[in-house]
């Protein structure tokens, strides 16, 4: 049995005295919310931490502001209550999409908006237990320096293993910060960095607040869809995912795009160019094809998880044009991924 090191364990009342425990701790210590992801790491002994500070009793953290505006998820709301949302639902279906497929609905329950978008980038040679790691000697996520994905590699290629932060980056999601030195509100695509280790640009003392997305992207104004990759209907974390944002102008041609790719980066992964091509187009066969392929380029997989590498990079355009049709209204041509609120075909 893999049991939790030693730590000391704190429950601020406010967010003002978390941030001030959490700068007066520094490095030695971890925030967390649900625990679904560094609980178990730091069972493996990924993660350590001398103090652990839990967000779970701080009530503004636990709010959905959904007026005629912007909709705003704090960020300890469950990933189950996002994905349940009446207005989740009806407004960002994708976004509802998205978190409803992840892990199972007793992780669903626990884990939180907040803790998913900084959920910890992945690897087959990082995610294993302590013994394993260290009898091919750890990489250089941890304590070691190389990467066993790569060995000629100067940074980590763990990918990024959120489901939520595709969609909402396509979405143009920002997020909230508060540290000891105040607070500020930044695009959430800002948030990340193409680095396994070094995945997260906020500050040290930051702590993420709320998700922010905008009155902009509702389901009346923008189409946009989810499809995930995995070898299991469930539990299993994406190998690979598309995120499609799409607004359309009064003459049905395509007056923005955005596509962003999951589990094939170290952050969720734009594809500028194929988002770009469908400006100005009409969505037919051919213009979700065509872009489907544009996709594809810039999204070039390592084997740091599940399936041939080869063949997830050819499931990049599969799935994009899967995710552009259902966004179009075109007939779909692949099966659905398997979760409660993926649309019947």
């Amino acid at each position: 049995m893999l049991r939790l090191p030693p730590f000391t364990f704190r429950l601020p009342a406010t967010l003002a005295e978390a941030a001030k425990i959490l700068a007066g701790e520094g490095a030695a210590a971890r925030v967390v919310a649900g625990g679904t992801d560094l609980w178990p790491n730091m069972k493996r002994r990924h993660q350590r931490a001398n103090t652990v500070i839990s967000l779970m009793r701080i009530p503004e953290l636990h709010q959905v502001e959904n007026g005629t505006g912007d909709l705003t998820l704090g960020a300890t709301v469950s990933l189950h209550e996002v994905a349940t949302h009446p207005t989740v639902i009806r407004h960002y279906p994708a976004l509802a999409t998205a978190v409803d497929s992840i892990s199972s609905p007793p992780l669903r329950h626990m884990g939180t908006i907040g803790g998913n978008v900084c959920v910890d980038t992945r690897c087959t040679y990082y995610n294993q237990t302590e013994d394993w790691r260290r009898s091919i000697d750890y990489c250089m996520k941890e304590a070691g320096e190389i990467c066993w994905v790569a060995p000629g590699s100067k940074s980590c290629l763990a990918h990024s293993a959120s489901d939520s932060a595709p969609i909402l980056c396509a979405l143009g999601a920002r997020v909230r910060l508060v540290g000891a030195d105040g607070d500020r509100e930044i695009p959430l695509t800002a948030l990340y960095e193409d680095d396994g280790i070094d995945y997260l640009t906020k500050q040290p003392d930051e702590i993420v607040t709320a998700i922010v997305v905008p009155a902009a992207a509702r389901a009346e104004r923008c189409r946009s869809a989810f499809w995930k990759l995995r070898r299991r209907g469930s539990i299993d974390f994406a190998v690979l995912s598309s995120s499609v944002a799409i607004w359309l102008a009064e003459d049905d041609t395509v007056e923005r795009a955005s596509i962003y790719l999951g589990a094939v980066s170290s952050r969720p992964l734009p594809a500028e160019a194929a988002s770009e091509f469908l400006v100005g187009k009409k969505l037919d066969e051919h213009v979700v094809r065509e872009a489907a392929e544009l996709a594809r380029k810039p999204a070039t997989p390592f084997d740091n998880t599940d399936f041939q590498t080869q063949w997830r990079s050819r499931m990049v355009t599969h799935y994009t044009e899967a995710a552009l049709r259902e966004a179009a209204g075109l007939e779909r041509n692949r099966l659905a991924p398997r979760h409660r609120l993926a649309t019947s075909p």
